[in-house]
């Protein structure tokens, strides 16, 4: 174990470097009355110092954040059946004018991933669907009907980019061209 960081909340979500490995995020499940802002963390690297805990400032957890491929960007999904767009860079701001609506997440820990362009932007849906919005207008462009669970889990293949892994609730795991 080279360092330890304790966020002083109840668990980890995810975890996001941000690019150049300086700095990187975490979202948790602390969301009361009175810790709304810390449901995603910012720490930097080096020393173990937070570097924000007011990121988000609405009442849903975050279960997955994913990093623009190409922008100074990331997204967090949301348990708000959204997902909120902010700037990798300090202060992190969120976008107020786009949010990814449309799909439902409903308590599962449901992922998202851009595509390696960035032109896309991917989720599993808890009624099964997969979504695909397009990142600039963040309209939905398509949807696919994937799973008969929740599907947790929508990926792009590293090398073929026209592959697409999804993946339900109840362990099935589908690719798609």
């Amino acid at each position: 174990v080279l360092r330890v960081y304790k966020a002083a909340v109840q668990q980890t979500l995810d975890i996001l470097f941000l690019p150049e490995g300086r700095e990187f995020l975490t979202s948790t499940d602390a969301v009361s009355r009175d810790s709304a802002d810390r449901t995603i963390i910012a720490w930097d690297f080096q020393s173990a110092a937070k570097i924000s805990n007011q990121i988000f400032h609405e009442r849903y957890t975050c279960p997955s954040l994913t990093l623009h491929p190409k922008e100074s960007m990331f997204v967090a999904q949301t348990n708000g059946n959204y997902m909120a767009l902010f700037c990798a860079q300090r202060p992190y701001r969120i976008n107020k004018k786009k949010r990814y609506e449309g799909h439902k997440v409903e308590g599962f820990a449901v992922g998202c991933e851009f595509s390696p362009d960035g032109t896309l932007l991917v989720t599993g849906s808890s009624d099964g669907k997969v979504f695909f919005y397009n990142y600039h207008t963040s309209r939905i462009i398509r949807t696919l009907s994937a799973h008969k669970e929740a599907c947790v889990s929508a990926i792009f293949h590293p090398v073929l980019p026209s592959l697409l892994a999804t993946c339900d609730w109840a362990g099935e795991i589908k690719i798609w061209q």
